[in-house]
């Protein structure tokens, strides 16, 4: 019998004694233009223990600074062990249920991988596929974080195809022990946690759901999850076989979804281009097509016609965009929300913003699976505020 690539964990939680709603901080690969964002949640999240401490929002990885925030996260990471912050929960998966100011509820499984059964390289099969191209650049950075840290906190998101709902209806017959019930910061809506009592029928039907030799695809998080990969790919040249079978860098811990759960929402991830001439990067950008998008200069907004395929799309807005900061310099980031993509290029003069189309989830596996991965960014699970936070932590190094 094939050995499943999923694994129970022994999950770390904070004690009760921490404030949850300081805790837990989103993704730190969102708001990366937004720096009042996390001025504002440093401000309220102050000297109490947090997430925030124990990651690096990218917003801050080009600052002079960079390499001390990863050594104080080193730093805070041992400290907190010191206090006793954390709390080792028994084996198991926890049942995340999340309700957001755009979905009623969400409701994914909290549990790790093998890194050995997952692959990020885009013409290899694995059962743990994933959905984007990786840019190789964007993990060194990440790798160090990694490499100075015993705890992980996972925002990865995994995809499983479940139309029949068998994994959540195996896990509602069991009894569910209750872990946390919480209002999340800057309006990232509410979360309730809780412990599954036997995770080894989880494990079997999310097995027998695998097709064509995957069971999870990539939703949320393909460069950490890669990061994660190239990092165990290092430490495990340096074990015995023994050493390597129960290492634990070798499982990184996840939340999986439904792919048809409601709560999953595909949005398009827009492109903001800065430091350039509006005009002039308009007067080239002629995409072409039966598919529909938009520009937006100075908070105004103009149609364009776009390849109707959105993979399609994204490759070409995102070859006309390397194509012309090649020639002309300047800059690209990637924003999630249209409001919040208008409001950038009216406060920044010198920025366009680019509009794309959203993907339809249902053809996620399928496009995966004939074309191998899509362009990086091509698509977003929710708004920014529908990002998965960092509650859950799990040793990577003891």
């Amino acid at each position: 019998m094939k050995k499943s690539c999923i694994v129970v964990p022994e999950i770390l939680l904070p004690q009760p004694f921490v404030d949850l709603s300081a805790w837990a901080v989103i993704a730190c690969d969102q708001h990366t233009s937004d720096r009042e964002y996390w001025n504002k949640l440093q401000q309220y999240v102050g000297d109490r223990p947090s997430t925030l401490y124990l990651t690096l929002p990218e917003v801050y990885l080009g600052d002079e600074d960079c390499s001390d925030r990863i050594d104080r996260i080193r730093e805070t990471m041992q400290d907190y062990r010191r206090k006793h912050i954390f709390r080792k929960l028994p084996s198991g998966f926890i049942l995340v249920r999340r309700t957001t100011p755009y979905q009623a509820m969400r409701t994914g499984i909290v549990l790790a991988i093998d890194l050995e059964e997952y692959s990020f390289a885009p013409n290899e099969t694995a059962r743990i596929r994933a959905t984007e191209a990786t840019i190789v650049e964007r993990i060194p950075p990440r790798l160090k974080i990694r490499q100075a840290a015993t705890i992980e906190f996972p925002h990865v998101l995994l995809l499983y195809e479940d139309p029949d709902d068998r994994v959540l209806k195996t896990i509602f017959q069991q009894e569910l022990q209750p872990l946390y019930d919480f209002d999340l910061n800057m309006q990232g809506g509410h979360v309730t946690g809780s412990l599954i009592s036997n995770s080894r029928a989880v494990v079997e039907v999310l097995d027998r759901l695998e097709k064509n030799g995957v069971l999870f695809m990539v939703g949320d998080g393909n460069h950490s999850l890669a990061t994660a990969k190239t990092s165990w790919d290092i430490i495990k040249k340096t074990l015995s076989e023994q050493e390597r079978e129960y290492h634990p860098a070798r499982y990184a811990l996840c939340e999986a979804v439904n792919l048809y759960d409601p709560g999953i929402v595909f949005e398009a991830i827009h492109r903001i281009v800065k430091g350039v001439n509006p005009q002039q990067f308009l007067d080239g950008f002629m995409p072409e097509g039966e598919g529909k998008g938009s520009v937006y200069i100075d908070g105004v907004k103009t149609s364009v016609a776009m390849p109707y395929e959105v993979p399609a799309a994204v490759f070409s807005v995102d070859q006309y965009i390397a194509g012309f900061i090649s020639t002309h310099g300047g800059s690209v980031d990637y924003i999630h929300g249209e409001d919040a993509l208008r409001t950038l290029t009216r406060q920044e003069k010198d920025c366009v913003g680019i509009c794309l189309p959203k993907m339809n989830k249902s053809e996620l596996f399928s496009q995966v699976l004939a074309h191998g991965c899509l362009p990086r960014k091509t698509f977003s699970m929710g708004e920014s505020e529908e990002k998965r936070y960092y509650i859950e932590g799990k040793e990577i190094h003891l």
